[in-house]
């Protein structure tokens, strides 16, 4: 882990009182919704809120340290975005030493260039659903000319968590962390981080009167219909693999994720991780299939490659 600041935050100088508490947003802030708006105030206004954003960015990327109960305590980059930007059933998110753990691990997976990610058996209402709804969000929305795909035990769940769980926290993301979105604000089948076509010209005056291009991210996050082939040719910079324990036949995870393997990897380089995780079914309803998945998962055994047996940890 990094080295704790000389400073590290704290909510109260009584350790009984220190606890992660959701930082207050700022309403000035809230009422911007876009860019195109932001770019529209004076630059009074504006450069006294510069560092404060650059400060959201510096922990989206490095992760922020505070002390609770009177132990100084990380958490990585993605888990403050859940934390602090990500809007849940619930309203926003507990702080939770299993989730900590999660996250950490999540990082030494993104990390370690011989791992596909991750395959995490969960035991029901931990978060993994929202967890990485907000990590599919927040790489999404940091992330240039690349896809990212969900799948679920049915197409159906697949798209309820797109239009329940991923456009929402997309959506509630403040104006500086939003990229340029094409389309409806709520799709459903496709969320695209690029410069819309009809809805902006892609060319617009600078205050020099000069023409200045407007960029997007050219970045899509999909679902698709769960199946032996699903996103079988696509290239996926991190697949989201929710309910994997609970496919029924003829659907086979194992069949799955030998095809969906191969979108993470460039030759022999992978290039983009998994997130699996499930509650395990039955072993007659799915369960079997992704119980081999998971011990085929143990960082013990590892090939010549140093990779375990499934790719994932």
């Amino acid at each position: 882990l990094p080295k704790a600041p000389a400073s590290t935050y704290k909510r109260s100088s009584k350790a009984s009182d220190q606890y992660w508490e959701q930082f207050q947003t700022h309403k000035e802030l809230d009422r911007i919704k876009t860019i195109f708006q932001w770019n529209e105030f004076p630059a009074d206004f504006k450069k006294q809120w510069v560092e404060y954003i650059e400060t959201e960015f510096d922990r989206r990327e490095n992760g922020f340290w505070f002390y609770n109960n009177g132990t100084p305590t990380y958490i990585t980059g993605t888990h403050y975005m859940y934390l602090q930007w990500t809007k849940i059933d619930v309203g926003h998110p507990d702080f939770r030493e299993s989730n900590r753990l999660f996250y950490i691990f999540w990082e030494a997976c993104k990390a370690d260039d011989r791992c596909y990610g991750m395959c995490y058996l969960k035991n029901r209402r931990s978060g993994f659903s929202f967890m990485s709804s907000s990590e599919i969000v927040n790489q999404a929305t940091i992330t240039s000319d690349a896809r990212f795909g969900i799948l679920s035990k049915t197409g159906s769940d697949a798209k309820k968590m797109f239009t329940d769980k991923v456009v929402p926290i997309s959506v509630n993301y403040p104006f500086f962390f939003k990229p340029i979105q094409d389309g409806m604000d709520r799709p459903k089948t496709e969320l695209a981080y690029r410069v819309p076509a009809s809805k902006f010209t892609r060319k617009k005056l600078d205050s020099n009167n000069k023409v200045e291009e407007i960029t997007g991210l050219d970045t899509t996050i999909d679902w698709k219909n769960t199946g032996d082939n699903s996103y079988d040719g696509e290239k996926l910079s991190l697949l989201v693999h929710d309910e994997s324990g609970k496919w029924e036949k003829p659907t086979n995870i194992l069949n799955n994720w030998r095809v969906t393997k191969t979108c993470l990897r460039l030759g022999s380089r992978v290039i983009g991780k998994c997130m699996m995780g499930s509650t395990s079914n039955s072993l007659d309803k799915g369960g079997e299939n992704f119980k081999k998945l998971y011990e085929n998962s143990d960082v013990s055994k590892r090939n010549a490659n140093g990779q375990t047996a499934s790719g994932l940890y």
